[in-house]
């Protein structure tokens, strides 16, 4: 197993002597083997196929063998799966997953900066104008961004990733989840030419009507600039030279149907708006990150249109916290003028809501196939929005297709993905628990053979917000990541519930200042800051108070929660 230097690191600033700080920022450590055999699991081939008690043997990154009856290699690392569940990897079908989020401006331009003057508005250079389709990802893939991780942690090892930008922001490439150079992360290139209707800024084309005119305009420049191509080629006696295009090029394969175009629809305007497009010019097409697609569901169908649902999906926020204001205005307005059209509006609203949470299942139920979009959706979100998917009418046969083997044959790459398979890149998902199960937790993600292990979550115990509790004091504290115990004194002073403190580690013998902390009832938190190799880190803290002891998490972003335990053992020092 590779280790992290990043999480080390970061332990080490916590609780390790400094020494033990240099030992640790080398590059990764190679692992011991690269077989491996998952034992003894319930193995989901692919969509409403399993083999239980079987076991998957993983060799050179790839899946050497799958089922009931299978020998071990000796130089195999054995990972025992009893009652888990192993899927093949999730593929975003599109996503920006290892775009850094300040490419989501405009023209990829950074977060603060303005959009650029030019002397022809009606008339800007292509790169300022957002047409860029020639673009490659490599160049704007990072390997280190913190979203690669964030995905790879919830199941998916491979993703149709797409550059951000405007109307034409550039080539999709599939990615595979792990690695440290981009190049080498790009299993497949050109996998989408991307396009979205989203203007320029202060330039043409500003409008979504712009946009489309400037595709129509594009399209047939890129007919006529190969054609010229062609006949040169074939005969240049007496004609000009091409010119060239790259931005004109970059339509060419779209042209001759060897690659689709993904487009980004999400509202029903947009959808059909693609959906004119297509029509026109006969386009091999994708409706991508697609919200309202019951509006335009028939016509899918028809076409024979591949489509991509959008994994974002909108809350129910009157659900979440709005029954206290429900109350409020039961007792204090009962003579509410208005209380006919709020409740009309309420259930319009609650309708809205349902379209958005059945769509899937009522595509499924159309015969429509269908993957999933990442391009909106956070990726903490993305498990309990599957879930409501299926709460309203998805299978979990057809969700676990969208994730898997329907984004493999819309990309082309069955042969290489989408199942669990002899021959196939060992890209697997392991679980505790059938993925879709609220409870169930990933334990173990393999992108291309490199193994990544994660804890279970335990329960999270509830606070008690009408509890009394005393806080102020001096407590030990203790918790375990990788493989190291970490310890140290909390001094908490309670103001009249202003609380302040320090904590201390016991390794370095450094205090940080304890920030924004909160108590609530019996349940305390806090925050420090660190100096976590060049750039600062903050540190939760999450914990519930019983008596004179103290049980909760400690978390540090993307480098992980731990369990954290301690007990008071005197008064604060003066």
């Amino acid at each position: 197993m590779k280790k992290h230097p990043t999480l080390f690191g970061l332990i080490c600033l916590l609780v390790i002597p400094s020494f033990l700080w240099a030992q640790t920022n080398n590059d990764e450590l190679k692992p011991v083997t690269r077989t491996y055999a998952l034992t003894q699991a319930t193995v989901v081939t692919e969509p409403g196929k399993m083999i239980e008690g079987a076991t998957v043997v993983i060799k050179d990154g790839l899946i050497l063998a799958v089922g009931k009856n299978v020998k071990i290699p000796i130089d195999a690392q054995v990972v025992k799966a009893d009652s888990m569940y192993i899927y093949a990897g999730f593929i975003e079908g599109l996503s920006h997953t290892g775009i850094p989020k300040a490419e989501a401006q405009q023209g990829g331009r950074g977060g603060g900066q303005q959009a650029p003057q030019v002397k022809d508005p009606g008339s800007p250079p292509n790169d300022l104008a957002g047409i860029t389709p020639e673009k490659e990802l490599a160049k704007s893939l990072k390997p280190k961004d913190k979203s690669i991780a964030d995905m790879r942690k919830l199941g998916f090892t491979a993703a149709n990733v797409v550059p951000n930008g405007q109307m034409l922001p550039g080539q999709g490439a599939l990615v595979l989840l792990h690695g440290d150079n981009a190049d080498k992360m790009i299993l497949k290139d050109q996998t989408a030419f991307f396009s979205q209707l989203t203007g320029a800024r202060r330039m043409y084309p500003a409008t979504v009507i712009a946009v489309i005119a400037k595709w129509r305009e594009l399209y047939r420049q890129a007919e006529l600039a190969q054609a010229h191509e062609k006949a040169y080629k074939k005969s240049p006696t007496g004609m000009s030279r091409p010119s060239y295009d790259p931005v004109l090029q970059a339509f060419y394969p779209v042209i001759n149907k060897d690659q689709s175009v993904f487009m980004k629809a999400s509202d029903v305007k947009s959808a059909y708006r693609a959906l004119s497009l297509q029509k026109e010019f006969d386009l091999p097409m994708v409706i991508a990150e697609l919200k309202q697609g019951w509006h335009v569901a028939d016509e899918l169908k028809k076409r024979n249109i591949s489509v991509l649902l959008s994994m974002d999906l909108p809350e129910d926020k009157k659900g979440k916290g709005g029954k206290k204001g429900d109350k409020k205005k039961e007792e204090g307005e009962k003579d509410d003028p208005f209380k006919a059209e709020r409740e009309a509006l309420e259930k319009r609203k609650m309708k809205a809501l349902k379209e958005h949470w059945t769509q899937a299942g009522n595509m499924e139920k159309a015969g429509i196939v269908f993957g999933f979009s990442t391009l909106d959706v956070k990726s903490k979100d993305v498990k309990a929005n599957l879930r409501k998917m299926i709460e309203n009418g998805l299978s979990k046969d057809a969700a676990l297709a969208a994730l898997t083997t329907t984004p493999a044959k819309m990309l082309g790459v069955s042969d290489m993905l989408g199942t669990v398979a002899t021959g196939k890149i060992a890209n697997l998902v392991v679980t505790d628990q059938p993925y879709f199960e609220e409870k169930s937790n990933v334990r173990y993600v393999f992108v291309e053979g490199n193994k990544f292990e994660f804890e279970a979550k335990k329960p999270a115990k509830k606070g008690d917000p009408n509890a009394k509790v005393a806080v102020a004091g001096k407590w030990t504290y203790s918790f375990e990541a990788m493989g190291q115990n970490m310890d140290g004194i909390l001094e908490l002073v309670d103001n009249d519930g202003e609380i302040s403190g320090s904590i201390t580690n016991t390794a370095m013998g450094n205090k940080s200042t304890i920030e924004t902390a909160e108590l609530n009832g019996n349940e305390l938190s806090f925050s420090i800051k660190i100096d976590g190799g060049g750039q600062t880190v903050t540190i939760e803290y999450n914990l519930l108070i019983d008596g004179d002891n103290m049980e909760g998490t400690v978390s540090a972003g993307q480098f992980g929660t731990f369990d954290l335990e301690g007990e008071r053992i005197g008064t604060p020092d003066k």
